[in-house]
C-alpha cells in the first residue's frame, strides 16, 4: 500500500495575500480574451466550425469562449480512439498511470491553480473560496487519493487461500471497452474526476462536459495533457448529450457510464442502455449521482446559533447550486421563533454580485434556463395560501442571472418547493409543534424521492440516535450538528441512493471498484499426471 496522501490545504485569499493578487490578475487575463475551444480526439485538437459561445453568468454579455461542437463523425472517432488506446494504456501499468495523475495533482497545486480557479469563477460564477475548495483542493484530492486506493487493490483483493501445489491470484483488470463520462457544470472537480477515475485503473473514455462549463473543463483537459496523458485515453467532446449517448451505445465496446446530472436524464440513459444490451460486448457499469432535496431537521434542544449558520451556509453558498445544498428544513416552532429574526437579518447582510468582488458571498445562477426555473418556484410559492416568503424573493437577469437568497415558510409539508429539487438559493421551512419530533422524522423520510444528504441538529445524543435510525435510508451523507454540504475526499465519500443515484461514493475506493473487472488466476505447481481418482479403485 502506498503512503496515504493528505488533503490539500485550502488557501485563504485574504486581503493583501499573494494568492488573492495572483487570482485577480488571472481573472483579468482570462476576461481579456475569447478562446477557441476544440474537441480533443486522440490527442488532437479538432475545430468543427459548428460553434456556440460561453458567457459569464454574472455578466452574460461577456463572452469568454467560442466552443466547437462535436458532430456524429467526431463522436464516432472519439469512441474509436478510446478503444484503440486501451491496450497501450493498460500496458504501461498502474504505477505509470498513477504517476501521470499525481503529476496532474502537482500541477494543479502549483502553477495551474490560479488558471483553473479563475476559469471556474468566471465560467460557473463561483466565489474565490468556492472555486478554491472545488476546482483546486477537491480535484487534487481526487487524483491523489484515487491513485492511493488503486495501488491497494492488488494486495487487498488477493485470495485468502492457496493450497499446497497451487498459487491463486487475482488480476485487477479494467473494464473492456470505453467509459462515457457525462459531467455537471457545478463542480469542476467532479467534471474532471468522472473521466479520470476510470482511467487510473486502466479504462479509456469519452468525456461529454456540461454546456455550461466548457471553458473550465477545457482548461482541465489541457492540464491533463500537459501532465502526460497519452492520446485517446480521455477524449473531450463538447456537444449534444443525446447524440453522444446514441453514438456510444451503438458501439459494441461501450463499457460503462459515469454520470452526474439530473435524475430524469439518468433514468432515461439507464433505459437506453438496457435497450442497447443485445448489441454490446458486455454488461455496462452504470454509476450515477443525480438529484437531491437535502434536509435539515432540528430538535427543540438544538444549538440555535449553529443551526442558523448551517441554514445560511448550507442553503445559499454557491447560490444553492450544490447537489447537497440545504433545500428543506423541519424546524420546531419554538426554535423558529427564537432564530428567524436573526436569520433573516444575517441573510440581509449577504452581498451578491460579480465573482471578482471578493466581498460578495453569492454570485449568479448558471444560465437563463436555471433562472427561469428557480424564479418560477418563487412566484408560485408567493401565490399559495400555504406559503409565505419571509426573505428574499427578488430576481433580476438584466446583467447577470441573479436571484436573491430566499426563504419560504410553509404549513404544507408536501408543498411543491418542499419536495421538488430547485437547485437554487431557495430554502423552504416547515414548522412543526415541538412535541412532534418523531412524527416529523417520518414526514422527512417519506416527503421526497431523493436520498442524497441531510442533517440533524440536537444537543441530545438520544435524539440524534432517533434521527439516525429513522432517517437511515434518507441520506447517503448524513451530518450531525452541521450543514448537509461540504463532503471532503477520503473523509466523507459522497453519494446518495433512492432517486439520488447509485451511491458509489466518489472520494472513496468503492467508486474505483466499479471500473475494474477482476480475473481469478489459478497456477498449478504440482501438475496432475494421473487422470484417475482414489474412489475409482475396486473393492478387494
Amino acid at each position: 500500500m502506498s503512503e496515504q496522501p493528505t488533503n490539500e490545504p485550502i488557501l485563504g485569499y485574504a486581503p493583501g495575500s499573494s494568492e488573492r493578487q495572483s487570482l485577480m490578475e488571472e481573472m483579468d487575463r482570462q476576461m481579456s480574451e475569447v478562446i477557441e475551444i476544440p474537441c480533443i480526439i486522440n490527442g488532437q485538437e479538432v475545430y468543427t466550425g459548428t460553434t456556440t459561445t460561453q458567457v459569464i453568468p454574472h455578466n452574460h454579455g461577456h463572452v469568454i469562449a467560442r466552443v466547437h461542437l462535436a458532430g456524429r463523425e467526431e463522436m464516432e472517432a472519439a469512441c474509436e480512439a478510446a478503444v484503440n488506446a486501451q491496450g497501450e494504456w493498460i500496458g504501461i501499468g498502474l504505477e505509470a498511470r498513477c504517476e501521470i495523475f499525481e503529476r496532474c495533482a502537482d500541477l494543479l497545486a502549483g502553477d495551474w491553480r490560479m488558471r483553473v480557479n479563475a476559469a471556474t469563477m468566471l465560467n460557473q460564477s463561483k466565489t474565490a473560496f468556492q472555486a478554491e475548495i472545488d476546482a483546486a483542493c477537491e480535484l487534487i484530492d481526487f487524483w491523489r487519493f484515487n491513485c492511493h486506493y488503486a495501488r491497494g487493490f492488488h494486495d487487498d483483493f488477493q485470495p485468502l487461500v492457496s493450497p499446497e501445489g497451487v498459487l491463486n491470484t487475482t488480476d485487477i483488470r479494467p473494464l473492456e471497452g470505453f467509459v462515457l463520462s457525462i459531467t455537471p457544470f457545478n463542480f469542476s472537480s467532479i467534471a474532471a474526476n468522472l473521466p479520470s477515475a476510470p482511467a487510473i485503473v486502466g479504462c479509456t473514455g469519452v468525456w461529454k462536459p456540461s454546456r455550461n462549463s466548457y471553458h473550465s473543463n477545457y482548461v482541465l483537459m489541457q492540464l491533463m495533457m500537459e501532465a502526460g496523458l497519452p492520446p485517446g485515453v480521455i477524449n473531450f467532446l463538447p456537444g449534444s448529450g443525446a447524440e453522444i449517448t446514441e453514438v456510444a451505445l451503438s458501439n459494441p465496446d461501450f463499457a460503462g457510464l459515469h454520470f452526474t446530472g439530473s435524475t430524469a436524464t439518468f433514468q432515461g440513459l439507464w433505459q437506453e442502455i438496457g435497450l442497447a444490451l443485445p448489441g454490446l460486448r458486455s454488461y455496462p457499469r452504470i454509476v450515477g449521482e443525480t438529484g437531491g432535496k437535502d434536509f435539515v431537521v432540528a430538535h427543540p434542544d438544538c444549538d440555535r446559533r449553529g443551526l442558523l449558520v448551517a441554514l445560511l451556509r448550507g442553503a445559499f453558498e454557491y447560490q444553492g447550486q450544490k447537489c447537497s445544498a440545504a433545500s428543506r428544513a423541519y424546524i420546531p416552532r419554538s426554535v423558529w421563533d427564537a432564530i428567524s429574526a436573526d436569520l433573516i437579518s444575517e441573510i440581509g447582510k449577504i452581498k451578491m454580485g460579480d465573482a471578482r468582488d471578493f466581498t460578495n458571498f453569492m454570485t449568479a445562477v448558471i444560465d437563463k434556463r436555471a433562472f427561469d426555473k428557480i424564479s418560477g418556484y418563487i412566484e408560485r410559492a408567493s401565490q399559495r395560501d400555504t406559503c409565505e416568503i419571509v426573505c428574499g424573493g427578488g430576481y433580476d437577469d438584466s446583467v447577470g442571472y441573479f436571484i436573491q437568497p430566499t426563504i419560504i415558510v410553509t404549513t404544507d409539508s408536501d408543498s411543491e418547493s418542499m419536495i421538488e429539487e430547485i437547485f437554487g438559493p431557495v430554502l423552504t421551512v416547515y414548522l412543526y409543534d415541538d412535541e412532534d419530533f418523531e412524527n416529523v422524522l417520518e414526514v422527512c423520510d417519506k416527503a421526497s424521492p431523493y436520498a442524497l444528504t441531510g442533517s440533524i441538529f440536537s444537543s441530545s445524543e438520544e435524539n440524534v440516535q432517533k434521527a439516525y435510525e429513522a432517517l437511515r435510508f434518507t441520506a447517503g451523507n448524513f451530518y450531525i450538528n452541521d450543514k448537509p454540504t461540504g463532503a471532503v475526499v477520503a473523509q466523507q465519500p459522497f453519494g446518495g441512493a433512492r432517486a439520488s443515484g447509485t451511491n458509489d461514493k466518489a472520494g472513496g475506493p468503492l467508486n474505483l471498484l466499479r471500473w475494474i473487472s477482476p480475473r481469478s488466476v489459478k497456477r498449478t505447481l504440482d501438475i496432475p499426471q494421473d487422470w484417475t481418482y482414489p474412489f475409482m479403485g475396486a473393492d478387494e
